[in-house]
């Protein structure tokens, strides 16, 4: 193994650990700002009894596990969701932060300051997807206080790597994927305001943004995704006879999932189809 590649394992695993942190104050956000409350004030507590949180009994996952999923003061049971949010969150982390470095060859300098500034962007989108997909499965919303901030973040972010690196490109590209999705589900709301909100419009531009960096294949096919999972998903809930045709789902957790598929595998995909079409 070279040096190249330790050190990029290195960012992952702490990428990782970054994650857990993160995944342990998304727990917060993912609670409180639907429900209008602070993030820093009151502290953490029991909502049974209302005991104050420890530090030491506030350690991501390691801390759940020494309680044995139980509040240290009254036993009150401490919902399986917490752990799973912190590990999974980390887990995410890593996987983006070793895909960043694989998939734009970062193996030759993986520290320079643009592609730094660009994986923190990525991350970012890590973490209020996590935030958005349980918000909205809990509360059928897409709190402004999480997205609006996302378009501000990624447009300096993508600035400042565009200006460093004197490419313009992936910026243009960028700006056009955050007009196109959003019009496109501006349309759809237009079309259909019962099963669309501008909420999902707004989620949609910043989307578009971290899509179309990526690539103009993980902008199509991301864009795609989304419908085609969140159709699937319909279908096997009719099926399951646990929804009708006309029943309303979250569509923020396929935005986001959709948005994934086309950042890992869009590009790829959208080659493949080019080359089929070109050999047909």
């Amino acid at each position: 193994m070279t040096v190249i590649e330790s050190l990029a394992i290195t960012i992952a695993v702490a990428a990782g650990v970054l994650g857990l942190l993160i995944g342990s104050f998304l727990n917060v956000v993912i609670y409180r700002v639907p429900n209008g409350m602070s993030l820093v004030r009151p502290a953490s507590a029991c909502p049974k009894c209302g005991h104050a949180i420890k530090g030491y009994d506030n350690v991501p996952v390691l801390s759940w596990l020494l309680l044995r999923g139980k509040c240290r003061n009254c036993k009150t049971g401490i919902s399986s969701r917490y752990p799973l949010v912190e590990a999974g969150t980390a887990v995410f982390f890593a996987v983006v932060a070793a895909y960043m470095i694989a998939s734009a060859n970062l193996s030759t300098a993986p520290t320079t300051v643009a592609s730094t500034l660009v994986l923190i962007a990525f991350l970012y989108l890590v973490a209020i997807t996590v935030a958005l997909a349980l918000i909205d499965i809990d509360v059928r919303r897409l709190p402004d206080a999480i997205v609006v901030p996302g378009y501000l973040v990624a447009i300096v972010l993508f600035l400042a790597a565009s200006i460093l690196t004197g490419s313009w490109g992936a910026l243009v590209q960028a700006g056009v994927g955050m007009v196109g999705a959003a019009a496109v589900y501006f349309i759809l709301m237009f079309i259909r305001p019962d099963a669309m909100g501008f909420g999902d419009v707004k989620l949609a531009g910043l989307l578009g943004l971290f899509m179309g960096w990526s690539g103009w294949g993980s902008l199509l096919i991301g864009t795609f995704a989304a419908f085609v999972l969140g159709g699937v998903y319909g279908i096997i809930l009719i099926l399951a006879r646990r929804a009708k045709r006309k029943s309303g789902i979250p569509f923020g957790p396929w935005m986001l999932a959709g948005a994934w598929v086309g950042i890992f595998f869009g590009q790829s995909i959208w080659g493949a189809y080019l080359a089929l079409l070109g050999n047909s």
